[in-house]
């Protein structure tokens, strides 16, 4: 793969961490809001921003959810792996928001602790590509 397509597909990994990021946001705002849609669209944006740091690292992306074990494939002096050891009860929104189960569904509370948590790691990924020189603001724009 050329560094251009690299480049390409980091940023559209970056995109994707964001748009779900503001999806889970707009869940919240809207009237009527279900929490469950902004718990399943927060634990999507901080897999996809983690997953953005393994394709920068060019280190296979796996195909799961678990953001605690895709978290520990990132070496540890990026910062999103010490500033975030717990991510757990976000992974659980991957399967426990798309599908009835014998749980409650997630209340408001649940759903703003996810964003909260999603956007902390977007933050951390940000600031740790910015430690390296690429601009990811809006990774639209430009990110090397």
């Amino acid at each position: 793969m050329s560094g251009a397509d690299h480049d390409d597909q980091v940023r559209t990994w970056l995109r994707y961490a964001r748009e779900d990021l503001e999806g889970a946001d707009a869940a919240l705002a809207r009237s009527g809001a279900i929490p469950r849609h902004a718990c399943f669209l927060a634990q999507q944006a901080a897999e996809k921003a983690l997953k953005a740091v393994l394709v920068f690292l060019k280190i296979d992306v796996p195909r799961r959810h678990d953001l605690d074990g895709i978290r520990n494939l990132i070496p540890p002096d990026w910062r999103v792996t010490r500033e975030h050891p717990l991510l757990g009860e976000l992974t659980d929104w991957a399967v426990d928001a798309r599908y009835p189960d014998d749980l409650t569904d997630p209340t408001e509370v649940d759903a703003r602790a996810a964003v909260e948590q999603a956007r902390a790691v977007w933050e951390s990924v940000r600031r740790d590509f910015a430690e390296r020189g690429l601009f990811v603001e809006d990774a639209r724009r430009h990110i090397g």
